[in-house]
């Protein structure tokens, strides 16, 4: 493929799934020479890292544009070589991680397939769905209302963030976290999977941490996630071996590399990996390759907008690791009205949108309108 035209956007908007906090990203749009256009995504979150992701998105597309002739892995690798002084992490990697993927998009459009299955020859047509949801109402009783209608709207499961923005103190008191734990597991079923997020906003010491999750593991959770902070590999591999409940982590990780340091810990068993921030579509590929030679989970971050949903949701087909996909429950611009098919579940399954690449359409009046 040769590119004619590289155009980063940042957008924001209000999202009710994080208690109408304003959210922001980084999408762009790429188009060939001969006018097919592919979209990609990269979460840098934060204004300035989102200025600044859409500034180097912007310098290697001109990059792009003037090598000519490329196909999506050597564009990858040059992309990856130009940031070598800045980008073995961080937002040179939201930026080529866009870049990768709108190439992914424009590669199954140019061949007619959609990206699962130009990925995986026997790609699963179907994941079970998940809610992705922030633990954040007032009182015990209206979280578990609330995730149990979930489980009413056909969700399989659910994955739950802990002290996060809201009414709740979930996350911040042990004794508190496991009664609501209990509490769920009673009202749901035996049959819904329940899977906690500790991630940034707990503050768990290793025996703290050991107690809890052995408590919570009388109620039988999926898997913990994110525990301690990424970096106490020492504290990871303590509760592991304290611990049956398998252990997840990986979301603020950014390369190939990094994640096969991490692999090599021994200390987890889920790898959450999101292809707008860690090295794109084909970063997550090698992950996955690398999941799969150790016997770990991939689990896919699809937490923004309906093009990394999409994104996540192909590789998560692709994928002999990954065993669920999560999805954002409660309706939001990005995926609702950004593209014109917005990705929903059915009876509680998973299936890839079907056209060729990503299978979306960008609504790009809603996309101007979301422009900042």
């Amino acid at each position: 493929m040769r590119i004619r035209h590289v155009r980063p956007y940042v957008i924001a908007y209000s999202d009710p799934n994080d208690f109408a906090n304003r959210r922001m990203t980084t999408l762009v749009r790429v188009e060939t020479v001969d006018g097919v256009v592919g979209w990609g995504e990269g979460i840098a979150m934060w204004p300035e890292a989102c200025k600044a992701t859409a500034t180097i998105i912007a310098a290697l597309g001109d990059l792009l544009v003037e090598t000519g002739e490329i196909d999506v892995r050597g564009a990858w690798e040059r992309m990856r070589a130009h940031c070598w002084w800045y980008g073995e992490g961080g937002i040179a990697c939201f930026a080529y991680s866009a870049l990768d993927m709108a190439l992914w998009d424009i590669d199954g459009k140019r061949q007619g397939k959609p990206l699962h299955a130009l990925l995986a020859d026997n790609a699963r047509t179907s994941l079970p769905a998940y809610a992705s949801s922030h633990v954040n109402k007032a009182t015990i009783e209206d979280c578990v209302a609330e995730i149990a209608g979930f489980q009413q709207q056909g969700f399989k499961g659910v994955k739950l963030g802990f002290a996060k923005k809201g009414l709740s103190n979930i996350g911040r008191d042990p004794d508190n976290d496991v009664a609501f734990i209990s509490a769920l597991r009673r009202a749901v079923g035996k049959d819904f999977e329940i899977i906690v997020d500790a991630g940034n906003g707990v503050k768990w010491d290793v025996a703290t941490a050991v107690a809890t999750v052995r408590r919570m593991a009388e109620y039988d959770i999926g898997w913990i996630e994110e525990p301690f902070y990424p970096t106490f590999i020492e504290d990871y591999r303590a509760l592991k071996a304290a611990v049956d409940v398998p252990i997840g982590t990986g979301e603020r990780e950014w390369t190939v590399s990094g994640y096969r340091r991490l692999i090599e810990t021994g200390t987890v068993d889920v790898l959450g990996v999101d292809p707008a921030r860690a090295e794109g579509v084909t970063g997550f590929r090698m992950i996955d390759a690398l999941c799969a030679a150790n016997g770990i989970t991939i689990n896919a971050h699809a937490w923004s907008t309906a093009i990394l949903t999409a994104a996540s949701l192909h590789l998560s087909l692709a994928s002999r690791t990954a065993r669920l996909f999560e999805l954002k429950p409660f309706p939001v611009v990005v995926q609702n009205e950004l593209v014109e098919e917005p990705i929903w579940h059915a009876g509680g399954e998973m299936s890839a949108p079907a056209g060729p690449g990503l299978g979306v359409t960008i609504n790009e009046a809603v996309l101007n309108r979301l422009a900042i």
